[in-house]
C-alpha cells in the first residue's frame, strides 16, 4: 500500500469511477484513497513470468488470469486493490470491465515497503472473499513462495516453498518451477 493521499472520502463505486480518471494508481480501505508507487524490475518480473504461464495453463477453459492494472473489489471490507496476478473463474467477473469481485487464487509479490502490509491487514481483507481458495505471497529477493490455502474448515494452511518446488495451485492444477517463476531476475 502507498502513502495515504489528501482525505478523501467516498464509496467504493465513487473510488472506481474517479480511479479510472486519475493519471496514477491508487488503492481503496475504508473510504480512504492510497497513491500507489511504481514497482522494481524484479517485482514486474516475476508477475509477468506467472501470468504468462497461468495464461498459457488457463488457455480453452472457464478460468482468466489477470496482472498488474486490473482491480480488485473486496465489498465486505470497503476495499479496492491492484494485486499483482489474480485468476477468476467467476462469470461475473469474466463480464466484468473495471474490477474483478470473485477471484480464486491472488498472487501478490513482495517489496520491502509492502511485505508487512501484504501478510497482515490485505490478506485479512483478502480472506473475507468466500471465492478466494488461495494467496500467494512470493518474495522475489529470497526466492520464496508461500501459499496460503483455505482448508474446508475455513482456515487458511501455509504452504511454504524454499526448495526447487515453486509455486504450485491445487485449485488449478497448476506448478510452475522456480525457473520459470523467477526467469530473468
Amino acid at each position: 500500500m502507498g502513502l495515504q493521499q489528501h482525505q478523501i472520502v467516498m464509496t467504493t463505486e465513487e473510488f472506481i469511477a474517479w480511479e479510472n480518471q486519475q493519471p496514477d494508481k491508487h488503492e481503496f480501505v475504508a473510504g480512504e484513497v492510497f497513491a500507489m508507487t511504481g514497482a522494481r524490475r524484479v517485482h514486474v518480473t516475476v508477475s509477468m513470468n506467472i501470468a504468462a504461464k497461468l495464461k498459457e495453463h488457463l488457455r480453452g477453459g472457464p478460468c482468466r488470469a489477470l496482472m498488474l492494472d486490473m482491480k480488485l473489489a473486496v465489498q465486505t471490507a470497503d476495499a479496492v486493490f491492484y494485486p499483482d496476478v489474480l485468476v477468476t473463474c467467476h462469470p461475473d467477473d469474466l463480464k466484468a470491465d473495471l474490477a474483478m469481485g470473485h477471484p480464486k487464487v491472488i498472487i501478490e509479490v513482495l517489496s520491502e515497503s509492502t511485505a508487512a502490509y501484504d501478510r497482515g491487514a490485505k490478506f485479512a481483507m483478502y480472506r473475507q472473499l468466500e471465492s478466494l481458495e488461495e494467496y500467494v505471497l512470493i518474495d522475489p529477493d529470497t526466492r520464496r513462495v508461500e501459499v496460503f490455502r483455505r482448508q474446508a474448515s475455513g482456515d487458511w494452511l501455509l504452504m511454504a516453498s524454499e526448495s526447487d518446488q515453486g509455486l504450485i495451485l491445487k485449485s488449478l492444477d497448476f506448478a510452475a518451477p522456480p525457473d520459470v517463476v523467477f526467469e530473468d531476475v
